[in-house]
């Protein structure tokens, strides 16, 4: 893996990221990974499946399609007399 230095840190920053740190619970190096990864790297998509599935589908106009009425089927009385 690569290394990383980072001079002239602001006191003040190095403190705040060295509580925000311990509230994780873990290195202020561990912490500093976090804060680059999560800012840098694609986010995960929080939408849910059926949102996927309606932008993939959201340019075809699907509402403007025809579609026939239901109707209860009709069940033959099978019963002799």
């Amino acid at each position: 893996m690569a290394s990383l230095t980072i001079r002239n840190l602001d006191e003040t920053l190095k403190t705040n990221l060295r509580l925000q740190a311990a509230q994780h619970g873990w290195s202020m190096e561990q912490e500093v990974r976090e804060i680059l990864r999560q800012s840098v790297m694609p986010a995960v998509s929080d939408i849910g499946f059926a949102q996927k599935i309606h932008q993939r589908f959201a340019d075809y106009e699907l509402d403007a399609l025809s579609i026939p009425e239901r109707r209860t089927a009709h069940i033959s009385d099978m019963t002799e007399e």
